[in-house]
């Protein structure tokens, strides 16, 4: 992945695009990867870094939902089960099965989310994994030797995935590039170009540069994810919003919270949040919220609320006091959700289903969904894509292709290289997930990063100033206050 010899094909290319996309999260990039697939060409721009709103902001599974389950939205839950599976598949390399256990405190519960589980199983079909089962009081703490004990008589197991969000979204874009597909960070949709009507490209910015140039497609996907609606007025001012976000926080703490090989899943809290604690790498991360937010934004910060659900829950439910001095990181991600009538604020109960919308100007946008379904979100559209502007039949690739599992030894100047790293915050927030594990250890590695980078990148002292100083404030914010 070379963002020079990207930029340079955008503005030299003779004949327009097959299809550019807008938005480099994992519905972008999984449209790219798809697309590039069938043998269509593709371009794809990104404001910022890759993975840098929702699709690093994650709680780290790859799942069917079992709160959906509950909600009665069975066909969103098997098409989640079927692509947990086919990414355990296709992406071993960052993907891996976990157990949950579902902590039983009333006798009622153990039949009801048993057989919630055993349910949770036969939709999974031919692609499940491990199956559920009923733990005794003693197999429970086993499984979660920090569970609260009081009242505990047992517990439910069941099986689901975990990934590396951010890691995964690189491993499409070099899946995507190595096919030939032009991605570039850092680039900034200005506005969209119009021919009779008809959206025919984007006038685009180099956000590193200030220079502006065009690139045509035949076809613009609008797959920018929480700021969806920003686009969509761009190219009908009249139009109605579509989006609402939702925030999802995290604490990070350290693995002693949570010592086992177990997640904890609690699918219902007094107020009907579910809440996770589930092992990642050496950090135990405990969420998440669903709380309603009124504009979307690129670095959201989490509200006090939040935080006291979270450090009053993880007391409650492993059974020993947080002191803030505990907490590694606090993250916060933006969830699109399709707005319904008659839904209020309670975005909760909003459909991750997702949604492909068609302008009068032929603008493709497509939003909402999960992480887990960015394969078949991908699929659809560029079927869409297919059908709308009548090309000959292409059929999908992806179902069983593997992803490009790169090198992961986690040195400074191939990620500048080689992954279009070009911020401290590239390198420390997604290429590296040390943001993430320990802000404040992040925090204090920023110099010598910035140094590794700017002998790769060619610049000077003031840059490196200027990146440990923006890194310092980012990492500020990723700190429990």
């Amino acid at each position: 992945m070379k963002r020079d010899l990207s930029l340079d094909a955008m503005r030299n290319r003779k004949e327009p695009f097959d299809i550019l996309i807008v938005g480099g999260g994992a519905t972008g990039l999984g449209t790219a990867f798809d697309a590039i697939v069938r043998g269509y060409s593709v371009a794809l721009i990104e404001q910022d870094d890759f993975a840098k709103g929702t699709s690093s902001r994650s709680t780290k599974l790859v799942h069917g939902g079992v709160r959906y389950l509950k909600q009665g939205n069975v066909s969103l839950v098997r098409e989640a089960l079927r692509e947990r599976g086919r990414l355990m598949k296709n992406a071993p390399h960052l993907v891996r099965e976990l157990g949950f256990v579902v902590p039983i405190y009333r006798w009622f519960d153990g039949p009801f989310y048993g057989i919630g589980m055993k349910v949770y199983d036969a939709l999974a079909g031919k692609l499940g994994m491990g199956k559920s089962s009923w733990l005794n009081r003693e197999e429970t703490i086993e499984a979660l030797p920090t569970v609260a004990q009081k009242g505990l008589r047992g517990g439910v197991r069941y099986f689901d995935g975990q990934f590396d969000d951010a890691r995964l979204v690189m491993s499409l874009a070099r899946s995507a590039a190595r096919r030939g597909a032009c991605l570039a960070n850092y680039v900034r949709c200005e506005s969209l170009v119009k021919e009779d009507g008809k959206v025919v490209g984007v006038q685009a910015r180099d956000c590193e540069n200030g220079e502006e140039f065009m690139v045509r497609a035949r076809v613009v996907v609008n797959a920018t994810g929480i700021f969806a609606d920003e686009l969509r007025t761009n190219d009908e001012a009249s139009s109605k919003e579509m989006v609402t976000v939702s925030q999802g926080v995290h604490l990070v703490l350290p693995r002693e919270f949570l010592p086992g090989e177990h997640a904890l899943m609690v699918p219902k809290t007094e107020d009907g949040r579910v809440l996770f604690a589930v092992p990642w790498k050496d950090v135990v991360l405990v969420g998440t919220t669903d709380t309603p937010r009124e504009e979307p934004l690129l670095e959201p910060r989490p509200l006090a609320e939040e935080l006291e659900f979270i450090l009053s829950h993880t007391e409650k439910h492993l059974g020993r006091r947080l002191k803030p001095e505990e907490v590694r990181s606090v993250y916060a991600g933006l969830r699109p959700l399709v707005k319904k009538p008659g839904s209020g604020g309670d975005t909760s109960k909003l459909s991750r289903s997702h949604v492909i919308l068609v302008s009068e100007s032929g603008l493709l946008t497509v939003t909402g969904g999960k992480w887990t379904t960015y394969r078949q979100m991908a699929e659809d559209v560029v079927d869409r894509i297919g059908t709308l502007e009548g090309w000959e039949e292409r059929p999908c690739g992806t179902t069983d292709l593997m992803l490009d599992a790169g090198e992961e030894d986690f040195e400074v100047k191939r990620f500048v290289r080689e992954e279009m790293a070009r911020t401290v915050e590239d390198v420390l927030a997604r290429r590296t997930r040390r943001l993430v594990i320990d802000a404040q250890a992040a925090r204090d590695s920023a110099e010598e990063v910035a140094r590794a980078m700017a002998e790769e990148l060619g610049r000077d002292e003031q840059w490196i100033a200027e990146q440990v100083k923006d890194f310092h404030q980012l990492a500020k914010n990723w700190l429990l206050e």
